[in-house]
């Protein structure tokens, strides 16, 4: 098996259009040996816990209302291209992700990460809600095959708030800048929403490696 750590962040668009030419190859490739872990990166580590009005938060970022609606036009394209539909005008704050994070980390230890992420990306990106909203990470959590009771528990507590804002601040000091960012074997580094592609030829290669050192 070859290990795949995803570091990224559930309001990142980029991430999910990342996520979805990659679900795509490893669609075709239902054979792939990949075992995904997902990491915690926040894009907004200072954002207040009570999050941020969107526009705000937009145009503070990128200079103005012109500078945001430029700064999306490429991610506007690249989820048409591969058939999302982003209600980006449905979103109305930009929360701070310190709690999908721990949320995710606890599916990681249940085994449904990745039902948990899908599931984030899209409550905030196609539905605009909260996902800092400890009712609404609860009923994803819930809807992936969690507890929801004891979700909504472990929200109300500080449990793993620390160890998030650790490996956050450990990918940084590897040198991460951006997400997503994927590394491959742990040792290839990837950044980027990459095609469907480059993965499936990822796919062959260490198809080819495994066939190569099996006696």
């Amino acid at each position: 098996m070859t290990k795949l750590d995803i570091i990224s962040d559930p309001i990142c668009p980029w991430c999910y259009i990342g996520k979805t030419k990659l679900d795509r190859a490893l669609e075709a490739n239902p054979d792939h040996d990949f075992v995904i872990e997902w990491h915690p990166f926040q894009l907004n580590p200072d954002m207040p816990p009570e999050g941020m009005d969107r526009r705000e938060y937009l145009e503070t970022k990128f200079g103005g209302q012109q500078g945001a609606v430029e700064a999306y036009l490429p991610v506007v394209q690249a989820a048409g291209e591969v058939g999302l539909k982003i209600d980006f005008a449905g979103i109305k704050r930009t929360p701070n992700t310190l709690n999908a994070h721990r949320l995710i980390h606890w599916a990681g230890i249940e085994g449904c990460q990745n039902a948990v992420v899908d599931r984030l990306f899209k409550a905030y990106f196609k539905e605009g809600r909260d996902i800092s909203d400890h009712s609404v990470l609860a009923r994803i959590g819930a809807g992936a095959g969690m507890d929801k009771d004891v979700v909504l528990k472990l929200l109300q507590s500080d449990a793993d708030t620390e160890e998030i804002r650790k490996q956050d601040a450990d990918a940084r000091v590897r040198g991460v800048r951006g997400v997503p960012c994927f590394i491959v074997g742990n040792t290839y580094a990837v950044s980027g929403a990459q095609p469907v592609e480059m993965w499936e030829k990822v796919i062959a290669d260490i198809r080819a490696q495994s066939q190569a050192g099996t006696p």
